[in-house]
């Protein structure tokens, strides 16, 4: 079953996922500050965009992982829901509204 508080994995939706990386890291992120894990963040997408390049699908899943900690992490700071942020997307394109996307 895991540890007391732990999300199974392949169970994890955004409120979840920023609960779990403000309960994991929030005092550390808070004490970095939101330039420096927007800093880190870029790095992720450096080292996903290698990956997606030249590493194996266990590679690029990690890096995934990364990624999206550190936009939870970012979220946090900010005070962004990030379920709220991506409902904007749930009927399809926000432009133009259709799905698939006509713009």
């Amino acid at each position: 079953m895991g540890r007391p508080g732990r999300v199974r994995s392949g169970d994890v939706n955004l409120i979840e996922l920023q609960d779990v990386i403000a309960r994991t890291y929030g005092e550390r992120d808070h004490d970095r500050g939101v330039a420096s894990t927007v800093a880190w963040l870029a790095e992720e997408f450096g080292e996903l965009a290698q990956a997606v390049r030249k590493g194996s699908a266990a590679e690029i899943e990690h890096e995934f992982s990364d990624v999206l900690a550190w936009v939870a992490s970012l979220a946090n700071q900010v005070g962004i829901d990030l379920t709220t942020a991506i409902d904007r997307f749930q009927d399809g394109c926000p432009k133009c509204e259709q799905l698939p996307c006509e713009c």
